[in-house]
């Protein structure tokens, strides 16, 4: 397969689907089966011309793979789309899974310039990189991506996507009190006994155990911060920051220790405000570094939502 490149490199062109539908997406559930029209799991969605973008600002929470699939020019495709959903499944909101029948939706493959089907795309902070060309076995699939989700979380991606489904939604809200997982107690002891580097050890290990994690993950991310400010004067770093507003070090100390400080709009406007400041690589460290915050905040905070939102405004 001859791969092409998409029309705007490092975002999505949306310039065809203003056009008038080719063809109406298929009723949800239609033909029975997971990829056939509509999304089963609590973790994929059936992407229509109606919600792609909707769909696209979803990558800003966490990973969106989007899988372009055709059951007339190639069955076999429509098995890996519904490989890919039963994966999303597995992973537990560690990425969503975006299911596009290129029959259903002609101008979503037409406007990413989708050479041939199958095709599965990995779009992050609404940029879209080809992630897959080949129908591939369940198990190996599964092996990619665990490997893709190691590979994000070691760069501070630990974002994870709410479930889809009304039943998932009720059985997430009766596990809101958990008991206390025996695994979290090393990374937890550390804390307690002032041991920074200990508890960024644990959770390390359990992050790469299992990538799917969030609340390691987020522990992970909160004793880095922790770890990135031990024994640094607060003032001294106000002082520097402001000294050299596009510092990308001195801008990101401040808005780690105003998070610790509990301010954490402010730490989040700081870097929003960074990356609409900057470029290229100062850029792209701003912008790693405030996923990495809100890692550490959770997904489900307001606050979180709100700098996602503001960092798309600035990115885009």
């Amino acid at each position: 397969m001859t791969q092409q490149p998409f029309s705007r490199p490092g975002a999505i062109d949306l310039s065809a689907l203003k056009q008038p539908a080719a063809a109406p997406a298929p009723p949800a559930g239609a033909g029975g089966q997971a990829a056939a029209g509509g999304a089963t799991s609590a973790y994929a969605v059936t992407v229509s011309e109606e919600n792609f973008q909707a769909t696209i600002e979803a990558s800003m929470t966490a990973p969106l793979l989007l899988v372009f699939f055709s059951r007339t020019r190639m069955p076999e495709s429509a098995q890996l789309a519904a490989d890919l959903e039963t994966l999303a499944g597995e992973f537990e909101g560690r990425f969503l899974a975006g299911m596009v029948d290129i029959d259903a939706a002609p101008q979503i493959a037409q406007a990413m310039q989708i050479p041939s089907v199958p095709l599965v795309v990995a779009v992050l902070d609404g940029r879209p990189m080809p992630l897959l060309q080949d129908v591939v076995p369940l198990e190996e699939l599964r092996t990619a991506l665990t490997q893709v989700m190691q590979q994000l979380t070691a760069q501070g991606v630990t974002g994870r996507h709410q479930p889809r489904t009304p039943q998932a939604e009720v059985e997430q809200e009766g596990d809101a009190e958990p008991a206390v997982d025996p695994r979290y107690a090393a990374a937890q002891a550390a804390l307690e006994a002032d041991d920074v580097d200990g508890a960024v050890a644990e959770y390390q290990k359990l992050v790469d155990a299992n990538p799917a994690d969030a609340e390691a993950a987020a522990g992970l991310a909160m004793a880095k911060v922790l770890q990135r400010t031990r024994g640094v004067d607060l003032q001294q770093a106000r002082e520097a920051a402001a000294a050299a507003p596009d510092d990308v070090d001195a801008q990101t100390m401040v808005a780690d220790l105003d998070l610790l400080g509990g301010h954490v709009d402010d730490a989040f406007n700081r870097l929003v405000d960074l990356v609409r400041r900057t470029a290229g690589d100062e850029r792209d460290a701003a912008r790693e570094h405030l996923l990495a915050l809100f890692g550490a905040v959770g997904n489900d905070d307001p606050r979180v939502l709100r700098g996602r939102q503001n960092l798309a405004s600035a990115l885009f």
